[in-house]
Order: C-alpha cells, then structure tokens, then sequence
C-alpha cells in the first residue's frame, strides 16, 4: 500500500504538467524518497517475520544503518525545504516567481539528496570499529545505534555522546528551520482580513503539518534521548516513524488536496465524463 500510494503520487507529478511547480516537484521527490525509506527496513523485516534464522551479516546490518538513517536524514531536510515553500508562497507571494524558480527548485532538491546521504559516514565508521561479542543478537527489527551499542565489549560513552549530538543536530536543525518557517506563515495568515482567505491560507499547510507533527514527534522520542528506555517502547515507535508514516502520509497528501485528487484521477484513468 506504501509503494503504490507513493508510486501514484511520483507517477502524478511527473505526468500531469499541471503539478510542474516547486511544490509538487518537492512533494514527488518526498514520496519517491519514502519508497525508497520503506524499503531498507520493511522487506528484511518481513523476511525475519517468516523466517527461522532471521540472521543479517556484519555488512549488511551497516549498510542497512547507513541507508535508513541516510534516508531519514533527507527526510529531514525535505520537510524542511517543503515548510520554506510554504512560507515563500504565503508571506512572499509576489516575489515567490522569482526566487523558487526551477533552477533554485532543483538546487534544493540535490541539496537534499546529497547532504542526506553525506551525514552518517562518520557515526557508522565510529560505531563499525567497536568490539562486538557474542550472542550479537540485536534486540531490534533494524539495525540502531542503540542495540548495537548495547552488544559491543566495551563501554563507549564518547561514540555513543559523538553520535546522539549528531542525531540531535539533524533532527533538530530542519525541526527549527521547520518551525522558524511556520511561525511567520501562522503570523500572517492571522493578518488576513478574509477568514475565507485564512482557511484557505491553512488549508495549504495542513498536509505538511500534519506529516512534519507525526514524522518528528515519533523520532524525537527514539533519538533525542541517550536513554533507550523500554525496548518493546522504542521498537513500536521505531515501526511507526519508519513503516506506518509513509504510508499515512502518501494518503493525507493525496486526500487533502484537490489538485493532487485530480491528478491521480488523471493518471489512474478514473476521470469519469461529464455530459
């Protein structure tokens, strides 16, 4: 349901011309991304679901931490570009043709891909070379920091400081970027005299509210804390940030918007003629 939610969405936005604004340009490369989030945890996950060994190599448990937390990352940094959008769109409008242009547009978008992926080299590394003894059974359905510190033979409070202050700047950064940009639409959508105008003003940052609130408040809580706290706890909240929100949030964009509803109909070849 995640893939083809997505998938409809990508195939949308690059098929109906009407969405070749910076907006969906950025919400297409969002839902591209989260195909691409759902598929470094949930398919290994499914696997161990059915079977016995339910093993994962050395490498191939790092290459897994690399790609979910790359991804996250970029998740990141997209959720905050969309929210810089919004601000330009609405407290900017008439200088918002010039400055998201599709240059600046494309810029953004590689800024996002490329600066997700530059990230996490420098934790991997520093947890890759710790001693790991046995029964190396990750207490997990991903491959996290936390369990992975949990099986190493020493205690390594600097690695571990190093890497929650790292996770604490990415999730942080984008979140008061985030926050930075709607407290100035909030403020002045609150100026419009029309509340017809306000509405329609708020209706256009629902959808990414709605997704920026269930996305980071689920990964405040696994990350922000040097303390894991319950296991069972943190594995629930880790399935919701990383199965359940891509699947929520290809149907908040494509339920809450009209344009995209329209598009998907296009595309989908549900349009039902009018006499």
């Amino acid at each position: 349901m995640t893939l083809l939610g997505n998938g409809a969405i990508v195939c949308a936005v690059k098929w109906d011309r009407r969405l070749h604004t910076p907006m969906y340009i950025l919400l297409g490369n969002f839902a591209f991304l989260e195909i691409w989030y759902i598929s470094s945890t949930v398919p290994n996950m499914l696997v161990n679901t059915l079977s016995e060994t339910k093993t994962i190599s050395f490498s191939g448990c790092f290459l897994q931490f690399y790609f979910f937390f790359s991804l996250g990352t970029t998740e990141c940094f997209f959720l905050s570009v969309m929210a810089y959008d919004r601000y330009l769109a609405i407290c900017r409008p008439l200088h918002y043709p010039s400055i998201m242009t599709g240059k600046f547009c494309v810029i953004l978008v590689c800024v996002c891909w490329v600066g997700g992926f530059l990230c996490y080299p420098v934790p991997i590394v520093l947890i890759s070379q710790l001693p790991f003894c046995g029964p190396n059974i990750i207490d997990h359905f991903v491959c996290d920091p936390g369990p992975l510190f949990a099986l190493a033979c020493i205690s390594a409070p600097s690695t571990e400081l190093i890497c929650y202050t790292f996770n604490s700047m990415i999730i942080f950064g984008p979140f008061l970027s985030i926050l930075g940009s709607y407290t100035l639409v909030i403020r002045a959508v609150l100026r419009i005299p029309s509340g017809a105008g306000r509405t329609k003003a708020f209706s256009t940052c629902g959808s990414h509210l709605m997704v920026v609130s269930l996305f980071y408040g689920t990964l405040m809580v696994m990350y922000v804390s040097p303390a894991s706290g319950n296991p069972a706890a943190m594995q629930i909240i880790t399935l919701v940030y990383s199965a359940m929100t891509p699947l929520l949030n290809s149907l908040i964009y494509s339920l809450r918007n009209k344009d995209m509803k329209d598009a998907l109909k296009r595309v989908l070849g549900l349009t039902v003629s009018q006499n």
